[in-house]
């Protein structure tokens, strides 16, 4: 059986948190004549969670892969674990996992190998992509919350945890030995741990970075593009993106994400942060509108003179789509930009791009670019809440995501073994 993930889309995926969680009455109840019988062999379900069975085939066949894994699998949870273990202690017992109601069918083909390791149920709650937030808020502030897990974007983890609605992981983390150690820390850190407690799994582990088309900028920087010193500073950037922006052919001079909320916000952070911003001061007071806060607000708006039509509502999806379409010459936008203009199936600049070093601002710092993604959390109120733990430790384990990369759907690994995988 080929077990994939690839069918979810990243960002239906992750704007419906791709996960509620909810036990029925009996959900935290064994059901010993189900416990043990009925499950496969440990060994043969991990056999099955690798390369050849969840990498699609054609990716597999343009970088040449093999079987061989592209992770550590001393360091893949899903391998260390002990599943005897966690079906003797919780098989028969259910989580329910929300979904956004297009990925319903693909996510549950994913988490059979979940269902047959552990025994523990899933049950998918399909919910609107457009409603998750207002949905988990309301259940939230009712006092009992009808799921036990949720994932979701990194911008709300505040506002979930804040309140007291995520439940604390860390004696789930240390009783099942999850390799924490092996996140980067500005992940394990930034999607993990609020008030000194583990509250989640870092799961999409995304940071910005500045794409360019070679077609369009080595001719107007004059030859081949250095990624560390053809476009040293966003003074240079502004200068390119307007000169491709006057070549016409319908690609505009950049792309970046624009829309309200967060999708602006990620932009500005990160091109704020080089220019020094800090978002608060020692007290935590917002320091949002400082010379440094500005800079970047200037900058944009430079930017955005040069930009395609529409960048004001570009979300992940909009600006996607214009940078795998070939419409913009330049492109602020995450890692995986790079990642799927690789594949022919999804975009049209194969072989016709580059990924280059951040560029600085005079007199500013040197600041890592802007991360993003989603934690996976537990609730407060979940009454399964070791099983709900155990699935998100399941989909975020490092094979899984290292796969989640090679189908390039935008779903992006956090781990060491993984990024320094020379595979």
């Amino acid at each position: 059986m080929k077990t994939t993930f690839s069918g979810l889309s990243r960002r239906s995926f992750l704007r419906t948190g791709a996960a509620f969680g909810l036990a029925t009455s009996a959900a935290g109840l064994k059901m010993p004549a189900y416990a043990q019988s009925g499950l496969p062999d440990i060994q043969s379900v991990l056999d099955r969670i690798s390369v050849d069975g969840y990498v699609r085939e054609d990716y597999r066949k343009l970088y040449n892969m093999t079987n061989e894994p592209l992770w550590d699998p001393a360091k893949d949870w899903i391998r260390s674990v002990d599943w005897e273990k966690v079906r003797s202690e919780l098989a028969g017992t259910t989580v329910r996992f929300a979904i956004g109601a297009a990925d319903q069918e693909s996510a549950a083909e994913g988490l059979k190998p979940f269902e047959e390791l552990s025994g523990i149920k899933v049950e998918l709650v399909p919910i609107p992509d457009d409603s998750f937030y207002d949905k988990a808020v309301a259940e939230f502030i009712s006092g009992n919350a009808s799921f036990d897990a949720l994932q979701f974007f990194s911008p709300w983890l505040g506002d979930f945890a804040a309140p007291g609605f995520l439940a604390p992981l860390d004696d789930y983390a240390a009783k099942w030995a999850l390799p924490l150690d092996d996140f980067y820390d500005t992940y394990r850190l930034n999607y993990g741990y609020f008030g000194g407690k583990l509250v989640g799994i870092p799961f999409d582990c995304d940071v910005q970075m500045v794409h360019l088309r070679k077609s369009v900028m080595e001719k107007i920087l004059g030859g081949p593009i250095d990624r560390a010193t053809s476009v040293p500073s966003y003074d240079e950037l502004i200068r390119i993106t307007a000169e491709a922006n006057k070549l016409g052919g319908g690609v505009a001079g950049v792309g970046m994400l624009g829309a309200r909320g967060f999708w602006s916000t990620y932009t500005w952070e990160h091109i704020a942060a080089q220019a020094g911003m800090q978002l608060f001061d020692e007290n935590f007071n917002p320091t949002l509108a400082t010379d440094a806060g500005m800079k970047g607000m200037d900058i944009i708006q430079s930017l955005v003179k040069n930009a395609i039509e529409g960048v004001s509502g570009a979300g992940w999806g909009e600006n996607r789509a214009a940078w795998l379409g070939g419409q913009v010459a330049a492109n602020i936008s995450w890692q995986d930009s790079g990642t799927q203009a690789m594949r022919p199936d999804q975009s049209q600049i194969v072989d016709d791009f580059i990924t280059i070093y951040e560029p600085r601002i005079a007199g500013g710092v040197f600041a890592p670019p802007n991360i993003a993604g989603s934690p996976s959390c537990v609730t407060a109120t979940a009454q399964n809440p070791e099983g709900a733990f155990l699935m998100l430790a399941f989909l975020t384990t490092s094979s899984i995501m290292a796969m989640n990369e090679a189908n390039a759907n935008g779903v992006a690994p956090g781990y060491k073994s993984v990024l320094s995988n020379p595979r």
